[in-house]
């Protein structure tokens, strides 16, 4: 370990101190530290998830949008032991008081989403419910970008015709980037579609050895059908 992460390592002990305190600037200037630490090498963080998921219920925005922040860089490699930061996300994803919180939560439910089928199934009543809110805010723009990640991660199909369909109507008739990035994930899931149905297909089809052999089995039920049918006339 460097000493550089030797002491981030050391740091991120003190700042999740603080982050449990009830002193609302140092929180706020801890989580801030913690967020950028999560860019930086989120592993540092993996063994601190019950408490950035503690944290999500803080009153103040700024520890909420930089826990969401740090939440979205740790999610990849830990989803699994953050089913607990569902209901947090929820809530800060209709939050009336602040858009940042809002797109925070709005990316780290995408990322999360995007870990398994059954996440995507998870997350996207919710995904759906946010995108018909904030269509017409200015963060929507960035909230598609989100969308762009999701369709190209790991989810249902159920989940990828529903992105789809909701999308549609922007790709035929948005403009801009809203018609661009509209259409970019509607290729990306016809793309991820032709993959999961030519994957489907190597599943199914027999390999070469086993179809040679197959194919000898075969010839050799043929063969003895013949013997028999000529043994049976000779009689």
């Amino acid at each position: 370990m460097s000493e550089k992460v030797r002491g981030m390592a050391e740091d991120v002990e003190g700042l999740f101190e603080i982050l449990s305190g009830d002193r609302r600037r140092q929180r706020q200037d801890a989580s801030h530290q913690l967020a950028i630490i999560a860019h930086q090498d989120p592993t540092l963080l993996h063994g601190h998830t019950d408490e950035l998921v503690d944290a999500l219920y803080r009153p103040e925005a700024q520890t909420r949008w930089e826990v969401l922040d740090a939440l979205s860089e740790v999610v990849a490699e830990k989803a699994g032991v953050l089913d607990g930061a569902y209901d947090g996300a929820e809530t800060s994803l209709f939050d009336e008081g602040s858009s940042t919180v809002r797109l925070a939560a709005f990316r780290f439910l995408t990322r999360y989403g995007a870990t398994s089928l059954e996440r995507s199934d998870r997350v996207w009543g919710i995904i759906d419910e946010a995108i018909q809110c904030y269509h017409g805010d200015p963060d929507y723009r960035d909230m598609l970008g989100c969308l762009r990640d999701f369709a190209r991660g790991d989810i249902s199909v159920a989940t990828r015709k529903a992105l789809v369909t909701r999308v549609k109507f922007d790709a035929d008739s948005g403009r801009g980037f809203l018609k661009s990035i509209s259409e970019e994930i509607i290729d990306i899931s016809k793309e991820a579609e032709k993959e999961a149905k030519k994957t489907a297909k190597e599943k199914a089809a027999p390999d070469d050895g086993e179809a040679k052999l197959a194919k000898k089995t075969s010839r050799k039920k043929v063969a003895k059908a013949a013997d028999d049918e000529g043994d049976t006339a000779s009689e």
